[in-house]
């Protein structure tokens, strides 16, 4: 196997063609792939039960021969000894409406990364660290699989969302409707919420979907879409903006043109990284005081301000004998 999951050999899965496919990864050679979940997973539960399970000496060596030389041998073992337990974590999200066998599809994906980037010197289980990466994949089939109106888009609905479930479960709290408030408050401080997030997060997950395509009326024309209102710029205004843009780009890129490269390079490092250097980093690189860069600093930003000033005010008398 060549470094990275996506060559693992003869590995039992299903129907992971299509989500290798999806992440770019090379299609793997005489798999057994079980398209029917409901008449194939039984059989493939059986079928990876045929891969031993590793005693802690062998996982260590395996993942060793992995890590330092590559043997693909070594690295198929630890991913098809895994196998199990992908399958295992994949019953764990039924509840979310999904196949099972494109759960484990997503599982198959994230144990093959868990091997690539495993560390036997770590001091940990390969399982340990492969969890994470399972259920990573897995949640992010069903984050894509889902309504982003159900899901939500904060961190504490993602939680919930994941969470939800369980806990009402828990709570033998089986009914559609809304919960009572002692269990409100008890999920709420389970996972450390606002209650009025958990009242929502349960409403979302009990409503149904709806088109925006469906019809006003059953009888009467019009969809809903044709009452969302389009906050987008319009094509016009995008390409303006995208122009004034260009027009900016342009002129700053002339002005530093005439900058020399330590006002260039000062300029850079202050002003245009998204972790700007300190006044005390550039002082050490070119061994002055931290107030030289100060001024080199304004110095440089006088210079582009000016040029582009200049530039602009050019523009407007040549538009202006144009007319």
């Amino acid at each position: 196997m060549a470094p990275g999951p996506e060559r693992a050999r003869n590995l039992p899965v299903i129907s992971t063609q299509k989500a290798l496919d999806r992440t770019a990864r090379k299609k793997t050679p005489n798999l057994p792939v079980l398209s029917s979940p409901e008449d194939n997973l039984s059989r493939y539960l059986q079928e990876i039960r045929r891969y031993p399970l590793l005693t802690p000496e062998e996982e260590l060596a395996l993942a060793r021969a992995w890590f330092y030389d590559q043997d693909r041998e070594a690295a198929h073992r630890l991913v098809t000894s895994h196998l199990r337990l992908v399958a295992k974590i994949a019953m764990s999200y039924r509840g979310y409406g999904l196949p099972v066998s494109e759960l484990i599809s997503e599982g198959n994906i994230g144990i093959m990364q868990a091997v690539r980037r495993f560390d036997p010197e770590r001091g940990f289980r390969l399982a340990t660290y492969a969890m994470w990466w399972i259920r990573a994949a897995m949640q992010e089939y069903i984050l894509h699989s889902w309504s982003l109106v159900k899901m939500g888009t904060t961190a504490a609905q993602k939680k919930l969302f994941f969470n939800l479930r369980r806990l009402k479960g828990q709570m033998q709290a089986f009914d559609e409707g809304d919960l009572h408030p002692e269990q409100v408050a008890q999920i709420a401080t389970s996972l450390d919420v606002p209650e009025q997030d958990v009242i929502s997060m349960n409403r979302r997950l009990a409503a149904p979907d709806h088109s925006l395509n469906a019809p006003l009326r059953v009888e009467g024309e019009g969809e809903w879409q044709d009452w969302l209102v389009d906050d987008q710029d319009s094509q016009e205004e995008s390409l303006a903006r995208d122009e004034e843009m260009g027009k900016r780009r342009a002129l700053l890129s002339k002005a530093m043109g005439g900058l020399n490269e330590r006002e260039k390079h000062i300029l850079k490092e202050r002003r245009l990284k998204d972790e700007p250097s300190t006044l005390e980093e550039l002082s050490k690189h070119y061994g002055v005081s931290r107030e030289r860069i100060r001024q080199i600093e304004a110095r440089a930003l006088e210079k582009i301000q000016n040029s582009m000033a200049g530039a602009v005010e050019n523009s407007h008398r040549d538009k202006g004998l144009q007319d």
